[in-house]
């Protein structure tokens, strides 16, 4: 049963940040499993100035969700350790490749009274779900560590959110000097 401050919760929908992981390694010979390919220094070292400008932009998370796959796993560590706000991070099997918006938008209903969410992943299915929040056609391509904002109306979110903006990297590190 869903208590009155539950469904007010529903009500006030939330933020999501849409983050694409950092440069990751090459696939290859060295990493034959594609799920353990790590950051590289410079995706480290770039992800932490982007970091910066979500600062500058006044960014505050509650939390963090991020996919299992090791590259995302280390982004989703960076803001958690860079952001002042020191969200709460949470691995999960949606944000894998592969998983439909639908499901992803079904997990972040698991988190009612977060106010901001970051939703750490990979491209395709970043592109295919901020498309499918906003009720767009064609999916948003995201770079390594861009991140766009989507204010959801409702929790869970639906086809009726709104694209707030749309950073790249080089934006994010533009706004953190």
């Amino acid at each position: 049963m869903t208590s009155p401050r539950d469904s007010d919760a529903k009500k006030r929908g939330c933020s999501l940040y849409l983050v694409r992981h950092a440069i990751a390694a090459e696939r290859g010979d060295k990493w034959p499993d594609d799920t353990r390919r790590p950051l590289t220094q410079k995706g480290r070292a770039r992800m932490r100035e982007g970091v910066r400008g979500l600062q500058a932009l006044g960014v505050q998370l509650d939390l963090v969700l991020t996919s299992p796959l090791v590259r995302a796993r280390q982004t989703a560590e960076i803001l958690v350790a860079e952001l002042d706000s020191s969200p709460d991070l949470e691995v999960t099997d949606t944000l894998a490749p592969d998983q439909k918006p639908a499901d992803v938008a079904s997990a972040i209903a698991g988190h009612v009274g977060c106010n901001a969410i970051a939703l750490v992943g990979h491209e395709p299915d970043l592109g295919e779900l901020a498309a499918w929040l906003i009720g767009a056609k064609a999916p948003l391509e995201f770079r390594k560590g861009g991140v766009c904002l989507i204010e959801a109306p409702v929790v869970p979110p639906g086809r009726n959110c709104h694209l707030i903006w749309f950073a790249t990297p080089k934006m994010l590190r533009g706004l953190g000097k």
